[in-house]
């Protein structure tokens, strides 16, 4: 076996391990504190063979009927492809240069959008401080430092001063030494890991001084603060927009199946080197991760901290990232990971799906509130939507007022997602599995939302006939000028109404739609609804 293999194979088994510790040590109920949707169960007991093996014997465990269901992501070893929760859709053929044939095509968007992200992560790992006990530390990182996991590691934050200043992603806290283990280090392997050094593309600054310690920083007293929860930290992008800080979310779950653990008994660290205070639009969705309050870094500044078992999570604008700088091939989309993801954020916050309804297909228009890209005769759209029998319309406008958890219920219960180019279509993500996603115009942003919904593998569409829609004026970007994002938009109603009906169509003969139908209304789809 390659040496590399080898190295593979030990890091999954330390990272297995350390998992058994993560959800066998509170004591808790196991079986509540898994928290997982029923469908993803399987799976779980593929990579948790203890687990599984437990609740099999156990018959307070309500999950007995699942455990000789065989299913796996599609990145664990011995994983039968036949298994996995799914494989990407290339209906169409990708442009000249981009795949060498089918095959290739649905391995690159699986590589570089599904689990196989997750499996390429996981073959990078390499150790970089290397224990010779169970008593030292340990540290592994994938390719360029984009994810990082650490044991018994030692932070001064002495010296830091995170209370000063307004920069969010310093690469100055540390001398060397302060931060590191009790283990041999690879320092020539680390450094040469260093061209993604950035601060939402790596960890590589952060640990750019980790250092061999010739003490053990646990349990030679060192520490002002010990950590023996599991600790992950994070670095946040903008929080105010769901597009982007959603960056965050994705890329943490997909974190989660690299380490392997999905325990909300865990510490999250928002790794932010200034005093300035993080605004949140959508902060209830850390409840889906952590059942413990947000920690923010300056709070340990002037200590010495140290952590029994760290995580430095995949970030949101890695290059060819999870799903901001992501070169999606064209032609495919049903990312298993993005459906994962979406299922499991619902889970965990308690949002229910409340469809499909017997008679009606339910159509959901993101209203603004915003000075560009308004809708000018929206009370027209409105109306010719609501004047239509079958179409159950309701009119939102998701400003920070409106609870974010009440958001992703009303979009959960949407058919249909409709509104102009902007950050609030993010909320396609939460969609059910036959829903249609209509940005009514994208303002020649051709990809973004696009992008999106290919990822979560629901029906886009956006507005073709420019000769029946009217722009308020050229745009007025504050310094490039003209701008079509920057201005404001009247769509012909016949064209509107003829585009949503096309959607109601797509909807209804969905073979989820029409199979969720007859499991809550217990007999065949009428004819007329088909």
């Amino acid at each position: 076996m390659r040496d590399d293999k080898k190295q593979f194979f030990v890091v999954m088994h330390i990272l297995f391990l350390l998992e058994i510790f993560f959800i066998s040590s509170n004591g808790a109920d196991i079986w509540e504190d898994l928290a997982l949707p029923a469908e993803h169960l399987p799976y779980y007991f593929f990579s948790h063979g203890d687990v599984r093996d437990r609740c099999s014997r156990s018959s307070s465990c309500p999950y007995r009927e699942l455990v000789d269901k065989v299913k796996c992501w599609g990145y664990e070893s011995g994983c039968d492809a036949n298994n996995t929760m799914s494989y990407p859709s290339c209906p169409e053929d990708a442009p000249y240069g981009w795949a060498k044939g089918k095959n290739d095509q649905m391995d690159q968007f699986w590589k570089s959008a599904d689990f196989g992200y997750v499996r390429s992560r996981l073959e990078e790992l390499t150790v970089f401080c290397k224990p010779e006990s169970e008593a030292d530390s340990f540290l592994s990182c994938s390719k360029y430092t984009r994810f990082c996991r650490a044991k018994k590691i030692y932070l001064d934050f002495t010296n830091a001063k995170l209370k000063v200043g307004n920069n969010r992603y310093r690469e100055d806290l540390f001398k060397p030494g302060d931060v590191g283990g009790h283990c041999a280090m690879d320092r020539t392997g680390f450094l040469a890991e260093g061209e993604h050094k950035s601060p939402l593309q790596s960890w590589f600054a952060e640990l750019e001084q980790y250092r061999s310690l010739d003490f053990r920083p646990i349990e030679d007293r060192k520490c002002d603060l010990v950590l023996d929860k599991p600790t992950i930290f994070i670095k946040l992008d903008a929080g105010v927009n769901m597009y982007h800080h959603f960056c965050d979310y994705v890329n943490l779950y997909a974190s989660q199946h690299i380490n392997n653990s999905f325990s909300r008994d865990i510490l999250i660290v928002m790794w932010d080197t200034s005093p300035m205070g993080y605004g949140d639009f959508f902060h209830d969705t850390w409840k889906a991760f952590t059942d413990h309050p947000i920690i923010h870094l300056n709070s340990w500044d002037g200590k010495k901290v140290c952590i029994e078992d760290a995580v430095f999570s995949l970030l949101a604008r890695m290059r060819y990232g999870l799903y901001y700088n992501m070169p999606l091939i064209p032609g495919c989309s049903g990312s298993g990971l993005f459906r994962a993801f979406s299922q499991h954020i619902l889970h965990r916050l308690n949002i229910t799906q409340n469809g499909p309804l017997e008679s009606k297909v339910r159509v959901t228009l993101l209203s603004r509130s915003t000075k560009y890209r308004r809708l000018l005769n929206e009370d027209e759209l409105i109306a010719a939507l609501k004047s239509v029998g079958e179409l159950e319309v309701s009119v939102v406008d998701y400003t920070h007022k409106f609870p974010f958890l009440q958001q992703l219920q009303v979009t959960h219960d949407s058919d249909i997602f409709l509104g102009m180019h902007g950050a609030g279509l993010t909320h396609m993500l939460f969609q059910p599995d036959w829903g249609v996603i209509f940005e009514l115009y994208n303002c020649d942003d051709t990809h973004c939302y696009h992008d999106l919904a290919r990822l979560r593998g629901l029906h886009y569409m956006t507005w073709q006939n420019m000769n029946k829609l009217t722009q308020e004026d050229e745009g007025h970007h504050p310094s490039l000028g003209a701008h079509k994002k920057f201005t404001n938009y009247a769509f012909d109603v016949s064209e509107f109404m003829r585009m949503v009906m096309s959607a109601v169509d797509y909807v209804k003969t969905h073979p989820r739609y029409i199979a969720e139908w007859r499991r809550k209304y217990g007999k065949p789809v009428p004819e007329k609804e088909l």
